[in-house]
């Protein structure tokens, strides 16, 4: 067996034994799994270099941000008189925060470009309004977080764009445009939203999640009136990258230079969370007192849910760092390469490489190391190359996340509904079993897509 396989397989048995054996907590596991790669590797000397990359991932302290936001949002509730806007308008249909969650996060994650910080950005409002209205907990979480890691496979995505640049390697600038791209991204999405929406659908039969009745849905008028200040909570997070999406190259970058547009879009995951912690505090001063020592009561109530939450993740990008040092995805794919499969067999186990791979390495990452190789490989067998580098984005950038152990997403949720982890990761497991069966399917050739050329 390949010593990089042998890597991942310790890792998962490492991980299992603290975790389901030794029934230890989940950042213990990780933990370990750090140190015993660590061993494995021979990497000591750079044991203390991961841990500073880790350190020092914005994107790490903007998921702990969010998290801390969402106890002051829980404390305060301020985000109460938001889930009552939201229960007036779609309380009366079955599962219908659950839907609106899956648009809102969809929606977000492509204006991010990153999974777990959209879990983080969006979760604080849309996992209180699913389980104000009858979702469970590890349900709510699950569908923020599957909805979440979708953003990165709807366009103006970042991973769209690098899916495409590993298409015009491969055969040239002028046998693709980025306008048929986007298209073929909206014809593939279109399956996977639809997907999601069913999935709840059935999940909402199975938990018997009904309507509200009539007499608990709030009147619209009315939780406008009270919770309009509120409703400015989603528009202060949502608006930053929006308008970093939309306005980077026509007006950010003209007055602050490229590298300066460039350093704005890397810190507005860490601004946000605490503008809109300001802005809650500020509006709730009038029905309790907001200081230092009530801040640090709420946080203080959260805190045993942030800090767990916060170390696995912590411990997880630093295996992430060292594997990436070893270049053992880069090895994987080769290895793959080599087998000379056909185009069924492929089609199962490059997805599932990749939700393997999602574990420890970002989906940026994953296109960059083995996109050419995957869309080179799945040509040869027989697929339209168009279509598996527009699947890029779906198994590379959408599974980041999304798979236990190492679900970085799935935690972020966890920590902000506060959901035990057997059940999370069991209803995990079925989102992340449905959306690996469609890929396959799509890179098989079953499933129509428009605009495939």
């Amino acid at each position: 067996m390949p010593i990089e396989l042998v890597y991942l397989v310790v890792l998962l048995i490492t991980i299992c034994i603290f975790f389901i054996v030794l029934k230890r907590p989940i950042y213990e596991a990780m933990l370990a799994g750090y140190i015993v790669m660590l061993a494995i590797t021979n990497q000591w000397m750079n044991a203390w270099t991961f841990v500073y990359k880790t350190s020092t991932n914005t994107l790490f302290y903007a998921i702990v941000a969010f998290m801390v936001v969402a106890q002051i949002f829980t404390g305060t509730r301020v985000i109460d008189a938001c889930v009552e806007v939201v229960l007036s308008i779609f309380g009366r249909i079955k599962g219908g925060t659950g839907y609106v969650a899956l648009l809102v996060s969809s929606f977000m994650g492509a204006l991010s470009g990153s999974a777990a910080g959209n879990v983080a950005a969006t979760g604080v409002f849309t996992i209180p309004a699913m389980k104000r209205s009858g979702f469970p907990d590890y349900l709510a979480s699950n569908i923020c977080m599957a909805s979440s890691t979708m953003g990165n496979m709807i366009p103006p995505s970042g991973i769209i764009v690098a899916s495409f640049g590993i298409l015009t390697t491969l055969y040239g600038e002028d046998s693709y445009s980025m306008s048929q791209f986007w298209l073929l991204m909206w014809g593939i999405c279109f399956w996977f939203i639809a997907q999601r929406a069913v999935t709840i659908f059935f999940f909402c039969k199975y938990h018997k999640i009904s309507a509200l009745p009539a007499s608990e849905v709030p009147r619209f008028g009315e939780s406008i009136r009270k919770g309009w200040r509120s409703m400015l909570i989603p528009v202060i997070i949502l608006l930053p990258f929006l308008l970093d999406a939309l306005l980077k190259d026509s007006f950010f970058t003209s007055r602050l230079t490229p590298a300066g547009a460039s350093a704005l879009s890397s810190c507005v995951l860490l601004f946000t969370p605490g503008i809109a912690a300001v802005y809650a505090l500020f509006i709730i001063r009038k029905s309790m007192k907001v200081g230092p020592k009530q801040i640090a009561e709420l946080l203080q109530k959260g805190i045993k849910s942030i800090v767990p939450v916060a170390a696995t993740i912590f411990f997880a990008y630093c295996i992430s760092n060292l594997f990436e040092s070893l270049n053992v995805g880069a090895n994987i794919g080769t290895l793959i390469s080599g087998w000379g499969l056909g185009l069924v067999p492929l089609a199962f186990i490059i997805p599932l490489f990749t939700a393997i791979l999602g574990m420890i390495l970002p989906g940026s990452s994953q296109v960059a190391i083995f996109g050419t190789a995957i869309v080179s490989i799945m040509a040869a067998a027989g697929a339209n190359p168009f279509l598996v580098a527009g699947m890029l984005p779906v198994i590379c950038g959408a599974m980041e996340g999304m798979t236990p152990p190492l679900a970085l997403c799935m935690y972020t949720a966890m920590g902000i509904s506060g959901a035990p982890m057997k059940e999370t990761t069991q209803n995990c497991m079925i989102w992340v079993l449905i959306h690996y069966l469609l890929s396959v399917l799509f890179l098989i050739g079953i499933v129509p897509t428009l605009w495939v050329v």
